[in-house]
């Protein structure tokens, strides 16, 4: 029996399409053409192209994503790939470095990290912490605090003492407001997180087991 090249399988928000990455490309793009012929479709449906580990220049991208919606009901909502391109790399790298600063950040004074930071002592009001990973801080953070700068949506924010001005995580922005620090119970180390709403999301620390469980493989607490 002959190997399927493309995979299709429907879901609650439309298609899935998996390519073969072990394939020619030629025998992917003649496979993928008769799929999106077959027709029996109704309506618009949104697709993900998922390529694997196949790497693709973009303009094959371009020609798959063309071949998918030559069908009119086909709309490629998304295309995932496994393969890193350097740049990617090079920035998980970069963000999976760790700082340590001890002492208290200053009103106006701005502290950056390329990765992850942690803070031994209190953020000042006014006082600013941008980092490209998570943000860990050993006392009391009350200034203003981004983290995930170049677009981690991963990265979370961590305090003995969550009462920040403005937290920032990737491309969401948030003004803390008074009911938002009494609502977080400050027994305990409070964190900030994007949540699977997209929007910043506040918690206890001992919850981060259950959101960000990479957080936890190399090394914590039962």
């Amino acid at each position: 029996m002959k190997k399927q090249l493309v995979n299709m399988k429907g879901t609650k928000d439309g298609f899935v399409l998996r390519l073969d990455d072990q394939c020619s490309y030629a025998d992917l793009v003649e496979e993928l053409k008769g799929k999106v012929s077959e027709g029996g479709i109704d309506g618009k449906v949104d697709v993900q192209l998922h390529l694997g580990y196949r790497y693709c220049s973009d303009e094959q991208v371009k020609e798959l994503v063309k071949i998918v919606q030559e069908t009119e009901q086909l709309i490629v909502a998304k295309v995932q790939s496994e393969v890193l391109t350097v740049h990617e790399s090079n920035q998980k790298m970069i963000e999976s470095q760790q700082d340590t600063y001890v002492g208290v950040v200053r009103s106006g004074q701005i502290l950056r990290a390329s990765g992850d930071i942690v803070i031994v002592g209190n953020v000042n009001p006014n006082g600013r912490v941008e980092a490209g990973g998570n943000v860990y801080v050993l006392g009391r953070l009350k200034g203003i605090v981004h983290a995930g700068i170049h677009g981690n949506k991963e990265a979370i924010i961590a305090a003995s003492r969550l009462e920040a001005t403005h937290i920032m995580i990737a491309d969401q922005v948030e003004a803390m407001s008074d009911e938002h620090v009494k609502a977080i119970n400050q027994a305990d180390m409070a964190c900030a997180f994007i949540g699977y709403d997209g929007r910043i999301t506040y918690d206890q620390i001992h919850a981060l087991k259950n959101i960000r469980p990479l957080l936890n493989v190399s090394k914590g607490g039962s």
